[in-house]
């Protein structure tokens, strides 16, 4: 039997979201895997650490895997790799990465001391792999973190073009500018596909570059008197190079804090993507040896996450470093969306205490690491593809750039705006989304569990932060089936007990009457389902009560 000629392209996740971005892309059973990245969890995930791809679809076909490709080093691209790749994982894999990505990834994975050691084969702009059937070239792209590749997949069908994230930086920081002959030499390699970064599809012109916010943080060094606190990504180097050059240049010294701003800070020194000149940095321990006009504090924490340097330092929890009057905060990253609430009681108890806050909608110190509208029109025109598919964003993200190839050009019958789990079926006369789906739903990531927390967990923790527990003890005679003394009731974020004594009282004798007409006077009754009777008779009489619906928990001893 001839196998057909097709490339399949299945997202596993990154498309209809921010970040889990992992595509696989499969000839005749061969298959590429690019990026394996995880997301920060939603406000309805309580407890959660992060969310990753289900890579269930990779179960039993392992060997198949020619080899894993990365486009960067930030998380939503890489952070899923100690979770997924063990899963895949063979000695004669091949993983290609740029070196700070690959410094990223294998930081990372030390912190897994049970995983095996990945071999990362170094990329770089121009370098061109061979993994049979593809073969995968490497270019150039701005971002925000350096070492950003895009990626032009060669299959036996036509030139499949891969963007990872990008933006047309006219003076990017640790960067050079843009390469737009570079950028037209693959156009005109007749691209059949181009899969292109729609998180800024959204939003109007062309982004800010890095050498505006520059001038624009400069202002703030320039009327700061006294210290200057400045959050961000841990991942953004090139923001931290600029907050440290004109730290350099102000006679500043730096602070650094943040575990993983230390460890990114020092991966790009050993690989020179970061420079930072000697007695500049110093220990917070020596912050006193100079004035507050001389100090500058890197942190992370701009999203407001509880475990983070920041909150640690709003909340006075850190010994050292305290805010007070005359304090300049630079918050240098714009909000993720779901954070809005944090960002903004973060903003509220940063002003409580004095200091002043600089954020990226009072003046542009922030520029996001994604194309806009002008510049995603302009790649696309570069481009001159035949089929186009929008990826990285939010489902009206990729409906929006999907509208801006149409006013390019691209036939509707050419534009596929594809979800997570779905199986796109490309060749070189046409393009389409299959019936069939491939497992897509995400795995939640726990402390130490993997996958054990799935929706009904999650809606037991919903419940319980939203109306709290009821736990009812009864003790019942084995013999005559009757209640023995009366049920003990304990309460957790439901009602105060010694303020609800005519309730719990109600409570007391509905349950000694379910419990005796439930058992009968024989004793021999299904105790779950008098468990379950008193769990629904009971939820239904608290929420007739107090419009709220707890958790009731019922438990019974027999005796």
């Amino acid at each position: 039997m001839i196998k057909q000629d097709i490339v399949k392209i299945i997202p596993l996740g990154g498309l209809g979201e921010i970040g889990c971005n992992m595509t696989i892309f499969e000839y005749q059973d061969k298959i590429l895997i690019v990026d394996v990245g995880f997301k920060m969890p939603e406000e309805s995930m309580p407890g959660i650490d992060y969310v990753i791809p289900n890579s269930s679809y990779l179960k039993g076909k392992e060997k198949n895997v020619v080899g894993i490709v990365f486009t960067h080093g930030h998380y939503d691209h890489i952070g899923a790799v100690p979770y997924i790749i063990s899963k895949i994982w063979r000695r004669d894999l091949p993983i290609y990465a740029s070196p700070l990505t690959k410094g990223i990834i294998i930081k990372r994975q030390l912190e897994f001391s049970k995983l095996p050691k990945l071999n990362i084969d170094e990329v770089r702009n121009g370098s061109i792999v061979k993994l049979k059937p593809f073969t995968i070239e490497f270019f150039s792209q701005n971002h925000n973190i350096p070492d950003n590749l895009g990626l032009i997949i060669n299959t036996p069908l036509g030139n499949i073009v891969h963007t990872s994230d990008f933006k047309f930086d006219p003076a990017p920081v640790n960067d050079l500018p843009t390469d737009f002959k570079k950028l037209e030499s693959i156009g005109n390699r007749k691209v059949l596909l181009l899969m292109s970064d729609s998180t800024g599809a959204e939003e109007e012109g062309h982004s800010l570059s890095e050498k505006d916010i520059f001038q624009n943080l400069e202002k703030i060094f320039q009327q700061a008197n006294g210290r200057i606190i400045a959050a961000t990504f841990s991942s953004l180097i090139n923001r931290i190079q600029q907050m440290v050059t004109l730290a350099e240049k102000y006679k500043r010294k730096v602070i650094v804090e943040g575990r993983s701003m230390k460890t990114n800070i020092e991966i790009s020194r050993q690989l020179g993507y970061f420079k930072i000149k000697k007695g500049t940095l110093i220990g917070k321990k020596n912050m006193r040896d100079f004035p507050d006009s001389k100090i500058i504090v890197l942190c992370t924490g701009a999203q407001g996450e509880s475990s983070a340097a920041l909150m640690r330092i709003v909340n006075r929890e850190d010994k050292t470093i305290r805010l007070q009057k005359g304090d300049s905060m630079v918050l240098s990253s714009s909000v993720i969306p779901g954070n809005e609430r944090s960002v903004q009681n973060l903003k509220d108890n940063i002003l409580r205490q004095g200091a002043k806050v600089f954020h990226y909608k009072m003046m542009d110190i922030h520029a996001g690491g994604h194309a806009q509208k002008e510049e995603l029109e302009k790649m696309i025109r570069i481009m001159k593809p035949k089929f186009f598919i929008p990826i990285h964003g939010q489902y009206s993200m990729l409906f929006s750039h999907a509208q801006i190839a149409r006013e390019t050009g691209i036939l509707e019958k050419n534009i596929v705006v594809a979800e997570n789990g779905q199986i796109v079926d490309l060749d070189p006369q046409r393009i389409f989304v299959e019936a069939k789906t491939v497992i897509s739903n995400h795995i939640m990531v726990d402390g130490l569990g993997v996958g054990d927390v799935g929706e009904v967990v999650l809606r037991d923790r919903k419940m319980l932060a939203e109306d709290g527990m009821f736990v009812i003890v009864a003790v019942i005679d084995r013999k005559t089936g009757q209640v023995k003394g009366s049920p003990d009731i304990i309460s957790r974020g439901f009602v105060y007990l010694r303020e609800s004594k005519i309730l719990l009282g109600e409570t007391r004798k509905r349950v000694v009457g379910i419990i005796n007409r439930t058992t009968g006077s024989e004793g021999a009754a299904n105790m779950t389902y008098v468990k379950d009777e008193i769990r629904n008779k009971i939820g239904e009489f608290l929420f007739l009560k107090t419009q709220r619906r707890p958790m009731v928990l019922p438990v019974i001893i027999e005796v």
